[in-house]
């Protein structure tokens, strides 16, 4: 017979996704928009192979970025599975 986790356990495990999901996406959105559109000026006088720096971000920094994400994501949402709803629901 499984157990279901208590409501203020599901509600601790929402709480800290959300919290998680809206920091990743803040840094998702200032590496591709921030350093793809705003700041290209300034990242332009730096090169990373030959390519200005604000370019390289605007066609594969934020992808690269993007990936590295989802990653984060994913080692702590089966960390937090575990922490707060148990092995068993894994």
């Amino acid at each position: 017979m499984s157990e279901t986790p208590s409501a203020a356990a599901r509600a601790r495990y929402w709480r800290k996704n959300l919290s998680w999901l809206g920091g990743l996406l803040f840094v998702w959105f200032l590496v591709s928009y921030g350093c793809g559109i705003l700041f290209v000026d300034q990242l332009d006088k730096f090169k990373l192979g030959g390519v200005p720096l604000g370019f390289w971000f605007a066609q594969q920094g934020s992808i690269y970025v993007f990936v590295v994400l989802i990653a984060v994501y994913v080692l702590v949402m089966n960390k937090l599975d575990k922490e707060l709803l148990g092995d068993k629901f894994q």
